[in-house]
């Protein structure tokens, strides 16, 4: 008589192990820089490109948000890491645009890479410009030089929800026309009769036809219905003052004015102390302040 068991063997299960999504991969240690692929690159000036990234990581790449007005930290792999402002509108999925200028060794560095290159991101930080509390109300845009860059972020995003505002404004200054970034979506808007757009330079040149003089002589000769606007500015630290003024000659209220910072980030989560003004980090309570806060920054304004 045979010994053999005729009952059936069965092998225990392997416990359920859980995808992790990219939001938790992310949240899990914020200091990791994650790898990105440059997609796309575009020469606006002599001195700025704009790139185009994609997460190689999928989970990341869907779990990837931003407010306009934020920012991500990037890094070069073996040069170092730097803050740079997210251009593109958080509706767009999948990809993500930063304006660069070549300035140091990092921007230096990725100037010099090519489509295909890989490079380290973390982020987005801070918060940025408060786009739902904006619906519903007339916004005006003022930027100066390179602070158009986290601005197109913001125009864009209005760009796609336009029934969801009221008048648009976007008021764009540079020193000469050779510094002018986004001219092809500057003529885009200037054509679209739901936008308002108005350019100016410094400096002029033989092609220019465009206003010229500083970006607070635009804003005099709006008509401004002033309980049902918002401004956002960025752009040089010394024009704040001025197109502040302005807009509060206007009447609009401090509360509704929000202004983006730019301070010497570093680590993008308020630890490191370089981008302190008084009690605030700009890297985690800013970098998009509205002027009620920023006025009682001690030391910002």
């Amino acid at each position: 008589m045979s010994n053999t068991s005729n009952t059936l063997q069965v092998k225990p299960l392997a416990p359920y192990v859980r995808p992790i999504s990219g939001t938790e991969l992310m949240q899990a240690n914020p200091y990791r820089p994650w790898s990105a692929r440059i997609t796309s690159i575009e020469q606006l000036t002599p001195t700025e490109k704009l790139f185009e990234f994609r997460f190689t990581d999928e989970r990341i790449c869907e779990a990837f948000h931003h407010e306009p007005g934020q920012f991500v930290e990037l890094s070069v792999f073996g040069v170092g890491e730097a803050p740079i402002s997210i251009s593109s509108s958080p509706s767009k999925h999948g990809f993500f645009e930063l304006c660069v200028r070549r300035a140091g060794a990092v921007t230096r560095a990725l100037h010099d890479m090519q489509c295909g290159d890989l490079v380290g991101i973390r982020g987005p930080f801070g918060h940025g410009f408060p786009f739902e509390k904006m619906k519903g109300h007339d916004v005006i845009c003022v930027a100066g030089g390179l602070g158009i860059a986290p601005l197109r972020s913001l125009i864009n995003n209005i760009h796609d929800e336009r029934s969801s505002f009221g008048k648009v404004t976007i008021i764009y200054g540079s020193r000469t026309p050779k510094e002018v970034m986004f001219r092809e979506q500057f003529e885009m808007w200037q054509h679209r009769l739901d936008f308002d757009l108005y350019l100016t330079v410094d400096h002029p040149d033989d092609t220019w036809d465009g206003h010229v003089g500083v970006v607070t002589k635009p804003i005099a000769e709006l008509d401004i219905d002033a309980s049902n606007t918002f401004g956002a500015i960025c752009g040089p630290p010394v024009m704040y003052r001025f197109v502040i003024d302005e807009l509060r000659k206007k009447h609009i209220s401090y509360d509704h004015i929000y202004v983006s910072f730019e301070r010497n980030m570093k680590c993008g989560m308020g630890k490191c102390g370089h981008c302190q003004i008084g009690h605030q980090y700009v890297c985690s309570d800013g970098p998009v302040f509205n002027y009620w806060e920023a006025k009682n920054i001690q030391g910002s304004m």
